[in-house]
């Protein structure tokens, strides 16, 4: 059995006064017709790889192949043969993980993924516009609400209902695999004032590593620095933007080093110079859609 995957603009949305595009990725399944949306301010591997797992926890399964286009998310070069194409190594991590096979759309054929076309239009027309949404949070609530509907209606195709086909649809079970953990990484440059900045928000990180280059590693909710090869620290992410997270240890010993810089400088030009530590106080922004 094969599913289809896509992705699909949806115009754009105001977040902090800033007005990203939002996106929907969608999922079909070829026989069920099972179907499968979430919205995103994101294209990247990482945001794909973490929308097919959840399209997979909610079909309880995945297919034995996965049919898309020629996005750049899932390969480099592509080849006329497609398990010869060179692919996206983390999206090729993740494939090989579950063992499923993808497959390319022969390139200016967009009707071999007829499924998925046709499903994007119905989503923006049954479900999206005249919608009102409070945030992309409540977008994908109601978007659960939405697919609990329709897989429940009958088909137009083939008039059967896909929660019923679902159970003849030969899903690999989701739970006979190791959980896939999908590891973000975004590289940082640490302030002088030691923090790094994460979506709009500052994060403390111990002051020897100052002006240092960092790595992010964000897992779930929270994040871990990395410098030179060493977890340094960790964080939960915040919400909203605008905010800070400090940690009074990563200060720790700070007063008395600069306290030693000072001395030394005076005693060497026989003038004050005074070093001080900036710390910026906390500002709280609302977030909105």
């Amino acid at each position: 059995m094969q599913a289809q995957v896509d992705w699909s603009e949806f115009g754009r949305v105001e977040i902090d006064d800033k007005n990203p595009k939002l996106y929907c990725f969608n999922m079909v399944l070829g026989y069920s017709r099972m179907r499968y949306i979430e919205y995103t301010l994101s294209i990247d591997v990482y945001t794909l790889i973490q929308c097919h797992l959840n399209a997979f926890r909610y079909f309880g399964g995945y297919t034995k192949e996965i049919l898309y286009d020629n996005m750049k998310q899932i390969v480099i070069n592509r080849a006329l043969k497609s398990s010869d194409s060179d692919w996206n190594n983390k999206y090729e991590d993740f494939f090989r993980h579950y063992g499923f096979i993808p497959r390319l759309c022969r390139p200016y054929r967009a009707q071999t993924k007829g499924k998925i076309e046709n499903n994007v239009g119905y989503v923006r027309r049954d479900f999206f516009l005249g919608g009102r949404f409070s945030s992309l949070a409540d977008m994908n609530s109601q978007t659960l609400t939405w697919l609990s509907r329709v897989n429940s209606d009958v088909h137009g195709t083939t008039h059967e209902i896909p929660l019923e086909r679902l159970k003849s649809e030969g899903l690999k079970p989701i739970d006979g695999v190791p959980e896939y953990i999908v590891i973000r990484e975004e590289a940082r440059k640490i302030s002088r004032d030691c923090f790094i900045s994460y979506l709009g928000n500052f994060y403390s990180v111990p002051y020897r590593f100052a002006g240092r280059e960092a790595t992010l590693q964000i897992i779930s909710g929270k994040f871990k620095v990395i410098v030179g090869g060493e977890q340094v620290c960790d964080h939960e992410i915040l919400a909203g933007s605008g905010r800070m997270s400090r940690v009074k240890e990563h200060f720790k010993g700070l007063l008395s080093e600069i306290q030693k810089e000072n001395k030394a400088a005076m005693n060497k030009s026989g003038q004050s110079i005074l070093k001080f530590e900036t710390v910026e106080v906390e500002k709280t922004f609302s977030f909105g859609l």
